[in-house]
């Protein structure tokens, strides 16, 4: 299966689709399809971006 945060850069800002609780997370890294992101709510989270399609958001 593609990668589908390919385009997730660090710094970027994104949402989980499936937790809205989390928050406005940010990016820490991308490397080989799993995107290490720290949401205010939840803390740094690993997610594997073969599984999951994060939401980008850009006016965070």
């Amino acid at each position: 299966m593609e990668d589908l945060n390919a385009i997730l850069a660090p710094g970027m800002f994104v949402r989980h689709p499936q937790h809205e609780d989390w928050g406005i997370g940010q990016v820490q890294s991308n490397i080989a399809g799993k995107v290490t992101v720290n949401f205010p709510n939840e803390g740094k989270v690993v997610i594997d971006g073969t599984r999951v399609a994060l939401i980008p958001v850009f006016d965070a």
